[in-house]
């Protein structure tokens, strides 16, 4: 059935297309009865207005937008973006705001994503993931003017609002651990080298092992995947001063270095300790279950649309750091035996 339109709902109503314009945009110029019966018939007939005729109003679309530089595979791989998307539409359901979301080859095709739908008035502002050490989208967001909020930014990365958790002292709190564990040997699975949380951790990372006197840490970079990931693991494994402990930037990449360590016959945790970032399902339900840094991603999500809500509403929006993660320990780790 095609979309129905104001012609449509005048016929019904048995008033003039004028009337039903004025009707349906809360002007004046017709009665608060015939208000009540055009809008009586719109919806009976699931009427709605579009996108375009919002744009030339000046109207809000409703929609937020998120564009994800990622194959659109790894949506249902990676526990991470479904929270956080959770947590977003918990945020956005109340304000009858949607969640757009686009997959993107890189930041060029983000950059066009966002002129395309600001320009089209398809939405009313956007949530940045995965901040570049040089993004730029920052710019392009801020010379369009567009609302934007940016999770995982850090404070001082362009003039946009971050929300944003402690990626640093977990990764101190992780090594401590592993340290007083006995290991002496930690290496580290890596994501992006390039993005802004990366390398916090890294600096991170190598400083907490200078600080407890740990020989030379070895990080090992990738894409977040579990294939990667688990090629990683097998390259340190493989090492003549191979680790005896393992920390993950991501769960799905940890699962891949226990099988990995299974498979080359190294007892989980009485060979190889196993730490993973970000708890999910999956690191719980494997065996050994997986130590992991646990944060709240929903309200990271839910804490970033709120804050994009507030600043569409002209309020001023300062930077914001929600709850630090905190180290669960399970199975996977342990001392040397």
């Amino acid at each position: 059935m095609k979309r129905p339109t104001i012609a449509d709902i005048a016929q019904r109503a048995g008033v003039s297309q004028g009337a039903v314009s004025y009707a349906l945009n809360g002007r004046p110029g017709v009665s608060e009865s015939t208000r009540a019966r055009v809008l009586k018939v719109a919806n009976e007939m699931g009427w709605r207005p579009s996108v375009a005729a919002r744009a030339l109003t000046g109207a809000r679309a409703g929609v937020v937008g998120l564009v994800l530089s990622r194959p659109p595979s790894i949506l249902g791989a990676e526990p991470f973006f479904m929270e956080l998307f959770s947590g977003i539409e918990t945020a956005l359901k109340p304000h009858a705001c949607a969640l757009m979301l686009q997959m993107a080859d890189d930041q060029d095709a983000e950059i066009e994503v966002y002129r395309r739908w600001w320009a089209e008035g398809r939405i009313d502002g956007a949530i940045l993931v995965e901040v570049h050490v040089s993004d730029r989208r920052l710019p392009v967001l801020e010379q369009l003017g567009m609302p934007a909020v940016v999770i995982g930014g850090q404070p001082g990365v362009g003039s946009l609002p971050s929300v944003h958790s402690d990626e640093s002292g977990p990764v101190h709190e992780t090594v401590e651990y592993l340290a007083a564990l006995g290991h002496r040997r930690i290496g580290r699975v890596a994501g992006l080298p390039h993005l802004v949380h990366t390398t916090v951790r890294d600096e991170a990372f190598t400083a907490a092992c200078a600080r407890l006197g740990l020989p030379e840490c070895v990080t090992q970079y990738t894409d977040y995947t579990g294939e990667e990931g688990g090629r990683a693991t097998r390259r340190l494994l493989s090492s003549p001063d191979r680790p005896t402990a393992i920390v993950f930037d991501n769960d799905i990449m940890a699962v891949a270095g226990l099988s990995v360590a299974q498979e080359m016959g190294l007892r989980v945790p009485g060979d190889l300790s196993l730490v993973a970032w970000d708890d999910s399902q999956l690191a719980q339900v494997v065996r050994p279950a997986l130590t992991a840094v646990r944060r709240d991603v929903p309200a990271l999500g839910s804490a970033a649309a709120r804050h994009l809500l507030s600043l569409l509403h002209g309020d001023p929006v300062p930077d914001v750091e929600t709850e630090p993660a905190r180290l669960t320990a399970r199975g996977s780790t342990g001392p040397l035996t």
